[in-house]
């Protein structure tokens, strides 16, 4: 247990050093990480346990609770989740204490600049491996495009559209 534990805060301290633009942007290393390496996770409850935390009100990185949870208990939680606040909000908040010395300087703004498309990357990759590791048919890569064409095209609230594909695994469709 005491080894696992390790394990969580080492990759999740880690992990939250490398959260550039919220927790949703290390999705795919988490996935790679938990169910590949070190097998705490399957595909399945991975992607079951992305989607408790992201209907759940909260930060997008009640994952990494989740995920601990599963791999070590309750100890497991509280580590996980420490682990990724504890080094990403120092951080912030050291780097935003220094930014006010250099505010306006052209370098600064270039780095802004820069970090949004990778940003945008990131959180496009963790949009597929969410989808590799949830959508097991036809039907449920279907509703996975329509909810993405919905959120993108439409002022549609998202909960109607987790009501209607909620219905649809009722019924059995997904």
């Amino acid at each position: 247990m005491i080894k696992t534990l390790l394990a969580i805060a080492g990759y999740f301290a880690v992990l939250s050093l490398l959260a550039v633009g919220g927790g949703s942007t290390v999705i795919p290393d988490m996935h790679r990480y938990t169910v590949l390496v070190q097998g705490w996770l399957t595909d399945r409850q991975f992607g079951d346990l992305y989607a408790i935390a992201r209907t759940s009100p909260g930060p997008s990185t009640l994952i990494v609770g989740l995920v601990g949870l599963k791999a070590a208990g309750l100890p497991g939680a509280l580590v996980a989740t420490l682990a990724m606040c504890t080094p990403c909000s120092t951080l912030t908040f050291l780097v935003s204490r220094g930014r006010v010395l250099f505010e306006g300087r052209r370098w600064l703004l270039a780095i802004e600049r820069g970090l949004a498309p990778v940003t945008l990357g990131l959180i496009a990759a963790s949009a597929f491996v969410i989808t590799r590791a949830a959508d097991h048919g036809v039907v449920a890569y279907g509703v996975t495009a329509a909810t993405a064409s919905v959120a993108a095209f439409t002022r549609f609230h998202p909960l109607l559209v987790i009501f209607a594909a909620g219905a649809l695994g009722a019924l059995g469709l997904i």
